[in-house]
């Protein structure tokens, strides 16, 4: 779809309309001014008093339909240059909004929301010392999210709190992610780094030499500044498709270099494909007190598992986790897509039915995502998925099932290019919430990455401030340059630590 603005010439204006036009149409293009080839023309005008005031017009080029819209609110005083424009920013994607919504009758239920993480706004509300009934009146003023929403990401929030009552006073403390970039075969849908590990051993030896060094030479570091670790997560990748004696050295090295691990308040290994599992790991996992791990369906159609690259049976999948509970795994998560393809809300049903004779302690239910680097975005049209109402069907159904089976939800994030522009959502048993998934959701600490492919965030524990810094997602780059990666963190964290002394 190729839309022409008409009345912006800023720039600044460019990332957010498009955004906004990717909830309804795939591979949108915005103009500025050109008509030629564009579909759709967009006229935007405002006017800044006392008050905003925008008024959008729309003009369908095939049927010259034209649909329009308007939007006024006071402006907000005193106010700098940026936080000016932020608010007539914010006062153009509701008009524009709501002639998007005119022309293809589509209501979306996160308003103008387009970024990853909602609870987070509501989070911020809550510590700035509103009340309940105060922040969602903003939320929904400010980005026009509807009350279901709302609700949800309230609901939210309490289970954080309940799971986690010190998580606004964590800023002090880190968590790790640790990468292992390496799988039996690459899914489909895929852009995680992930590299089939069959013939790769040099490969896989030279990346466990790296992560060994970064692992003491930050354990050291974190030792010497007296900095405590919250969770460790091993993720990937998969984790456990190392050997069972490399796991074993790995989790060694992890007791012997990080700080006070006997009292890290969760340690979770994504064992996500069934096919890496076996006695062997798991007897590994348990000598090093780790019980929480993911055993990932996807699906329990067969089919679809042939057709996103998963080499795993629905039945290897079900004994997998039988063999991990009855080898004293007692925190099992389980990851079901929504939007898989060639399925529809009967197929999904069919995932659910078998997901209740398992009862998982968390279930994470992705909505499928149309990433850039994917082998299913670059093939799309072999790939044959739900239509967005089908898709809110099967939302619908995983939200009644979960809350019909005692799960709550617990934490929540988007992605761009998201099925029917939902969200993916954590659910858990009372008590057995992920706490990680909790920190790297709601980006209350710093959370450092090892490994390859490894993002860190560094949270400023005065500002709030977020910087990232990545790790290399291939292997050989990874293992060419480890050392200086190790040294960046903690230069970066030796940063914050000065930062926090010269404002105290």
């Amino acid at each position: 779809m190729q839309i022409a603005i008409h009345g912006i010439t800023d720039e600044r204006f460019r990332r957010p309309l498009q955004n906004i036009a990717n909830l309804f149409f795939e591979e949108t293009t915005i103009q500025f001014g050109e008509e030629e080839a564009a579909e759709l023309v967009v006229h935007l005008e405002w006017h800044v008093t006392e008050q905003i005031t925008v008024s959008a017009v729309l003009i369908e080029q095939s049927t010259n339909k034209r649909f329009e819209a308007a939007h006024e609110e006071v402006l907000i005083l005193p106010a700098t240059e940026k936080e000016q424009f932020m608010q007539v920013k914010r006062a153009v994607s509701h008009a524009y909004l709501q002639v998007l919504q005119q022309l293809t009758g589509t209501i979306q239920k996160w308003g103008i929301l387009t970024g990853i993480r909602p609870t987070k706004l509501l989070h911020k509300k809550l510590q700035q010392g509103l009340s309940m009934e105060e922040a969602h009146a903003e939320l929904k003023e400010d980005y026009l999210i509807s009350d279901e929403k709302i609700d949800l990401m309230q609901k939210i929030i309490e289970r954080q709190l309940a799971a986690v009552p010190d998580l606004y006073d964590l800023r002090r403390e880190v968590s790790i992610y640790i990468g292992i970039p390496f799988c039996p075969t690459k899914c489909a849908y895929c852009t995680f780094p992930a590299y089939a590990i069959n013939g790769r051993q040099g490969s896989v030896n030279s990346f466990l030499g790296g992560l060994h060094y970064e692992i003491r030479e930050m354990g050291r570091y974190l030792k010497e500044k007296g900095i405590k670790i919250t969770t460790i997560y091993y993720g990937g990748g998969t984790p456990t498709s190392i050997t069972a004696e490399e796991m074993d050295m790995l989790y060694e090295e992890m007791y012997a270099s990080f700080p006070d691990v006997a009292n890290v308040r969760e340690v979770t290994v994504e064992a996500g494909r069934p096919d890496t599992i076996t006695p062997e790991k798991l007897e590994v996992l348990k000598k090093w007190n780790i019980d929480r791990i993911s055993v990932n369906p996807q699906s329990y159609i067969q089919e679809t598992l042939k057709a996103i690259g998963r080499h795993h049976t629905v039945q290897e999948t079900i004994d997998k986790f039988h063999l991990s509970r009855s080898m004293g795994m007692n925190n099992i998560n389980m990851d079901l897509i929504i939007g898989l393809p060639g399925e529809e809300l009967p197929e999904f049903e069919t995932t659910l039915a078998e997901t209740e004779k398992l009862m998982p302690e968390s279930l994470t239910v992705h909505t499928l995502s149309f990433k850039r680097a994917s082998e299913m975005t670059k093939n799309k049209q072999k790939y044959k998925v739900a239509s967005r109402d089908e898709v809110e069907r099967m939302m619908h159904a995983a939200e009644k099932w979960t809350a019909d089976h005692g799960y709550v939800p617990y934490y929540l994030y988007r992605q761009k290019n998201i099925l029917g522009n939902l969200e993916n959502v954590g659910y858990s048993l009372p008590g057995q919430e992920s706490i990680y998934n909790i920190m790297i959701m709601e980006e209350q600490q710093t959370i450092l990455g090892l490994g390859c492919g490894a993002a860190s965030k560094f949270i400023d524990p005065v500002t709030g401030k977020i910087t990232h810094f990545a790790n290399p997602k291939d292997p050989k780059s990874y293992n060419d340059h480890f050392e200086h990666y190790t040294q960046k963190k903690i230069e970066m964290l030796e940063e914050l630590l000065d930062n926090e002394k010269s404002q105290a």
